[in-house]
């Protein structure tokens, strides 16, 4: 096994440059009982907004700090340690500056063994180690608390995770062989790959202490205090730690190897096998059953690796820092100064649709939200509803009583339109037809003031032409949701020649304080979204058109590792909204995107596919197969054919979209399809993966990026 000592970590002093060192001093701390507990708190020196990491620089500092803890307490100056972290942070983890500068799998083999080397000291002083919780804990920051005898949480605590699989690697410092060895390989399972490919869940303290990562919580109030009187207890054995998810020996033989079949069919069933990270994960985690501490940190050594240097990791990290930075720094918005202020919110319609947005500003604005309807039996329907998911809310805990009545008492509904007078933001959220949205702003202009901001939710239709029968255009903007509205993270904002900056920057205000990431698009035909999300169900039908079956078509899309197939897609928007669209896309561009009239026979029908237990789409339904009307004489296309044509077709329609203008970088593109659509971290978005297969060149000659987003191989 790897001797940690002899290895030479003087090749990470290149990653080192530019580190922000977390310091690790430590203090005596005289517990009741007179025995002396030495504590170290990691502090990088800034406030909250510049948590703590873990680089080359700041590991190598707290192993020879606790070198020198060791020698204490071998002389018996100490009887334990304690490490907890600055206010409100433990640690976030590895430096991911310091990660994504590894030049060689080598290298990346040091950040995994130094890791490894310093975390493995505190299973090693000849004393107890406590670690002490008292915030954010990710990655190798809960690692530090793995690595120790016991832990201890605050209660209040913003997160504590092990998120690598979600940017394309493993927990790499401990974390895959220890945490499933302490709680158990189904909670395991959970924490290491199930939650960070949902959205990248994290998990509140109440749930570390109930999974058993934790062995003690205690109030925020008093949290070091209680902490260190409870390690009192241990060392003097008056508390018993009980940890009911270690896993025995009956676990280990049986459940252990069915837990893992299970998550490996499920990862087949969801993600598809294009991922690497979640596999590496299960294959660790199995291992984890059996061997010792240092065949496990060994493997994941080696895992980590192979996973840093490759093309995955390389678009994950392009991926995170689009989202970390460029989503929290709209590129083309005005000064916020110029945003209006909103004091009232006015949402015409109260179907489905409204009443998301009404619950939505509701909940974030706090100000009054006023719905309407053409009859008072649909508005009282949107108000219900409003209230109903309020309630929901409260009953889960996530509102309080007080603040539960105040959200019901700002929702109002109406037929009167003239309540829309004191309303100084009004959306629409009505039937996708430029008439429809024409004449009801229509209705709106003549009623509100002149500086009110008019927003449209319109998914592909033109925002220049719906405003073209305001007296006041420049006052319109789009303001593009995507459902479900609660959840998705984006809001494209469109720009016609007419909107004033006061609009647009009344719109990113208003996006940002609704708890969402905007992004600024011109006014062409389907957006950013849509119109590549149209490329991609064109080029579905067109396959299924020519004769190939639905459950081909979906697994030749596979390799694009999208969170589900075209037609699981178009089940989810709905089969009216996806014809709506192909439609909208191709009178725009006829030459470039496919629609024929199935899909309009399919929006008819109550159900269209079959699906299996996982929600993957595996065939039509019987009345599909009786109107779908394929291509007489039609050529069946090889799942090869079908995924080259879909990536040649996304690059050349990116190429085009970013010569007209329709964003000002290729990087707002993939920024929209990550946050819009969950196209995967382990593409980068779009643009990164068609280059590394070679669609940019073979469309237009050329690459997006230079040099191109990859890993660094061996």
């Amino acid at each position: 096994m790897t001797n940690y000592d002899e290895i030479d970590f003087s090749p990470l002093d290149a990653l080192a440059d530019g580190e922000v060192v977390t310091h690790s001093p430590a203090r005596d701390v005289r517990l009741p009982s007179g025995k002396v507990l030495a504590l170290i708190t990691l502090d990088n020196g800034r406030d909250h907004t510049r948590p703590n990491t873990l680089g080359p620089t700041t590991l190598k500092e707290l192993g020879a700090n606790l070198d020198a803890l060791k020698d204490r307490a071998g002389r018996g100056e100490i009887h334990a340690v304690g490490i907890t972290g600055k206010q409100y942070i433990l640690a976030a983890g590895a430096d991911l500056s310091d990660i994504s500068r590894v030049d060689s799998k080598d290298t990346a083999r040091l950040v995994a063994q130094l890791g490894h080397h310093v975390f493995g000291k505190l299973s090693d002083l000849g004393v107890p180690v406590f670690a002490f919780v008292n915030g954010l804990a990710l990655g190798g920051g809960l690692e530090i608390a793995l690595n120790s005898t016991y832990r201890t949480v605050d209660a209040s605590a913003a997160a504590i995770a092990l998120p690598e699989v979600f940017l394309g690697i493993i927990p790499g410092w401990g974390g895959a062989y220890l945490l499933p060895n302490l709680i158990g390989i189904e909670n395991a399972l959970e924490v290491v790959i199930s939650n960070p490919l949902k959205q990248n869940r994290m998990l509140k303290p109440q749930q570390a202490f109930d999974y058993g990562i934790v062995d003690a919580i205690f109030p925020a109030a008093n949290f070091l205090e209680d902490s260190l009187k409870w390690a009192d207890g241990v060392l003097a054995g008056a508390v018993r730690v009980e940890r009911k998810n270690e896993p025995g020996k009956i676990e280990r033989l049986t459940k252990w190897p069915i837990a893992i079949k299970v998550a490996r069919g499920m990862l087949e069933s969801k993600i598809g096998t294009v991922p690497k990270s979640p596999y590496a994960a299960l294959e660790l985690l199995d291992k984890a059953k059996s061997g010792t501490r240092a065949e496990g940190f060994a493997r994941e050594d080696e895992a980590l690796a192979e996973l840093v240097t490759g093309d995955q990791f390389a678009a994950s990290m392009y991926a995170f820092d689009l989202v970390q930075k460029r989503a929290k720094r709209p590129v083309g918005a005005p000064d916020k100064a110029l945003a209006k202020k909103v004091t009232k919110v006015g949402i015409i319609g109260a179907g489905l649709m409204a009443s998301q947005f009404a619950l939505l500003f509701v909940r974030k604005l706090q100000v009054p939200v006023l719905i309407t309807d053409l009859d008072q039996a649909r508005v009282d329907k949107g108000v219900a509803y409003i209230h109903e998911e309020i309630g929901k809310l409260e009953a889960k805990g996530r509102l309080d009583g007080d603040t539960a009545n105040k959200l019901r008492s700002l929702v109002t509904g109406t037929t009167d339109k003239s309540r829309y007078a004191d309303c100084d933001f009004v959306i629409e959220a009505v039937f996708e037809e430029v008439g429809v949205k024409q004449q009801v702003f229509a209705q709106i202009e003549s009623v509100v003031a002149e500086d009110a901001i008019l927003a449209t939710n319109t998914s592909s239709l033109s925002v220049e032409e719906i405003g073209e029968k305001l007296a006041h255009p420049e006052r319109l903007v789009g303001f593009h949701f995507f459902n479900p509205v609660a959840v998705m993270p984006l809001i494209e904002i469109v720009k016609t020649p007419q909107t004033a900056d006061a609009a647009l920057s009344t719109a990113f205000v208003v996006a940002k304080d609704l708890g969402k990431n905007a992004v600024l698009t011109a006014d062409a035909p389907g957006f950013v979204v849509n119109r590549l999300l149209a490329k991609v169900m064109g080029e579905a039908a067109r396959a299924v058109y020519e004769g190939t079956p639905i459950g081909e078509v979906e697994k030749a899309f596979a390799p694009l590792g999208l969170p589900m197939g075209p037609f699981q897609l178009i089940d989810l928007v709905g089969w009216k909204v996806a014809a709506h669209v192909q439609d909208t896309m191709v009178r725009a561009f006829p030459e470039r995107f496919y629609a024929n009239d199935n899909f309009h026979a399919l929006a008819e029908l109550p159900e269209v596919v079959e699906k299996d237990k996982a929600g993957r789409v595996t065939g039509w339904t019987k009345a599909a197969e009786k109107v779908l009307k394929p291509a007489v004489g039609g050529t069946r296309a090889s799942a090869d054919d079908i995924l080259r044509r879909v990536q040649d077709g996304l690059a050349q329609e990116i190429r085009i979209m970013l010569d007209e203008g329709v964003v000002p970088e290729v990087q707002d593109i993939d920024l929209c399809l990550i946050l819009g659509a969950g196209w995967p971290f382990i593409d980068g978005g779009a643009s990164p993966y068609l280059d590394r297969e070679g669609a940019s060149e073979r469309v237009f000659g050329d690459t997006f990026h230079h040099p191109v987003i990859r890993g660094i191989g061996a």
